[in-house]
Formats: C-alpha cells, sequence, structure tokens
C-alpha cells in the first residue's frame, strides 16, 4: 500500500498537470471499489476547475472550484496517473477523466481495494476516514514529547504503535522498519521500555525518513507509479525492509525477518536493540 512518500510524491507530480485544467468528461467503468462510487460523480465533477492537489495521510486531495473536494485512497494497488489520450486504456482503469487539455487522469486498481468519493471542504475533516487521523510527520506539534505521551503507557511494540494512524497519520510497515533502523530499536521492543530520549530519536527521524523517500519518489516493489507513471526509487536505499538474509549495510550481520500479526518485521540483530 502506498505510504506518505508515495502519496506526496503522487500529490506533487499531479499538482504540476491538474492545477488550473477544468474538467470535461468523467467516465465510470468499475464503481466497485471498496465503497462503491456514488453513480453522481460524474456529474458533480463534470465542468470543475482544479484549483489543487494535497494529500491527507494516505489520502489524495483533489481541491475543486467553490471548495470541493475529491478524495481517492489508493488501497493496495491503486494508481492515480497523468497520461496522454493515446496510451492505451487497460484493463482495470476504473476511473477516466478528461481534461481541457484533452489529457487523461486514470485511476486504476486491480483489486478494487481504493476509494473515490466526493465531499466539500467543511465537511473533510468530518469524514469517517479522516477525523480520527493523529499527526502528520510534517505537523509542527509533531516531536518527541508528543510520541512519548503514546509510547510510555503502551505495552504495544514500537513498530505496531507506529502504525497507528490514530497516532501518527502516514506510516506504513515499510517505513516503520527503516524508521526503527536507522535509531538502533528492534520493533519487537515494547514501547513503554523506551526512554524519552530514545522516543525523542525516533520522532526526529520520522519526517527524515519520510523526506529522504519522497526525494527519491517513494518505494516501488510491484503496483506504486507516480503521477506520471515511473517507479520509484527508495527501494535501492532501504537498509532492512525486505532484505532478509542480506547483509546490513552498517555491518556484516544478516538482516533478519520475524512475523508481527499479518505483517513482516526486519531488523539488524548488531544494530537494533
Amino acid at each position: 500500500m502506498p505510504e506518505l512518500p508515495e502519496i506526496e510524491t503522487i500529490c506533487r507530480g499531479l499538482r504540476s498537470h491538474l492545477a488550473g485544467r477544468r474538467i470535461t468528461r468523467v467516465e465510470i467503468f468499475e464503481p466497485r471499489l471498496r465503497h462503491v462510487i456514488d453513480p453522481g460523480l460524474p456529474g458533480f465533477l463534470r465542468g470543475k476547475t482544479i484549483i489543487d492537489v494535497d494529500r491527507r495521510a494516505k489520502y489524495v486531495v483533489i481541491r475543486l472550484e467553490n471548495k470541493n473536494i475529491w478524495l481517492f485512497h489508493l488501497g493496495m494497488s491503486g494508481k492515480l496517473i497523468h497520461v496522454s489520450p493515446n496510451m492505451p486504456r487497460q484493463k482495470h482503469d476504473h476511473i477516466v477523466v478528461t481534461l481541457d487539455n484533452l489529457q487523461e487522469l486514470r485511476y486504476h486498481d486491480p483489486r478494487r481495494f481504493g476509494l473515490s468519493l466526493a465531499t466539500s471542504e467543511p465537511e473533510l475533516d468530518h469524514l469517517p476516514q479522516l477525523r480520527d487521523l493523529g499527526l502528520d510527520p510534517f505537523d509542527p506539534s509533531f516531536n518527541g514529547q508528543y510520541l512519548y505521551s503514546f509510547t510510555r503507557g503502551s505495552r504495544r511494540r514500537i513498530r505496531d504503535l507506529l502504525l497507528d494512524q490514530q497516532i501518527i497519520a502516514g506510516i506504513g510497515n515499510i517505513y516503520a522498519n527503516e524508521i526503527l533502523s536507522r535509531v538502533g530499536v528492534r520493533p519487537t521492543v515494547r514501547s513503554f521500555r523506551l526512554t524519552r530520549e530514545t522516543v525523542a530519536r525516533i520522532a526526529a527521524m520520522i519526517p527524515t525518513v519520510m523526506n529522504e523517500a519522497i526525494r527519491w519518489c517513494g518505494t516501488s516493489f510491484s503496483d506504486y507509479r507516480d503521477a506520471d507513471d515511473k517507479f520509484g526509487e527508495f527501494q535501492n536505499h532501504l537498509r532492512v525492509y525486505d532484505r532478509a538474509g542480506e547483509r546490513c549495510r552498517k555491518c556484516a550481520s544478516t538482516i533478519k525477518r520475524i512475523a508481527m500479526g499479518n505483517r513482516s518485521a526486519f531488523y539488524c540483530p548488531s544494530c537494533q536493540s
């Protein structure tokens, strides 16, 4: 599933293509996503000008004229790409939008776990998908004290706590593993055992890793592509995630993989304790 760096990369790419463009046509070829697409969506979008594209956690927020919003979540396999109309359409292109310059915005999602809905700016923060989100890692209020207020009384493993979207919005399994590898903490450590100083280092590392991944346009293992349908490159710079059996980039130890719930966790047994 695309995480914060991937969604931020997509939003930046879409912004350069879509801002100021008017939607002239909307075609829905498969409405059965995670939630069925409202049949009124094409009429809602048609004729409106796109003002901006930004991000809320792992959601793409397309801002339209008159404070209207088109919200996307890409699910496990979704792509939201800007393409030429000459590019052949694919089997799983579920939404195709034509712009006033004849270019197209396509939503492609083989597994159909995505979300596409219309709302308004005043209603955005009250949507069930967004109203309980925690702080964004780039929020000025996010710091070590904020994170420590959640870790100090929690018996959850620190990897799992970092994945809690009601605490930190946007981090997924890839980056939780990478963040912990950078600060030398194993993903299995119980949160309450971490000192205030260690939690502060984790909190400081979170936006650092996010920014580094954004700089490399995100991580592509299978489905993720940016707004121009290109691969990200951060997978070439990962320290532990999906590197079980390989040598640590800092020492001679072998990266380990363990199962934690329904996800895998990765760590260096020498560098992380």
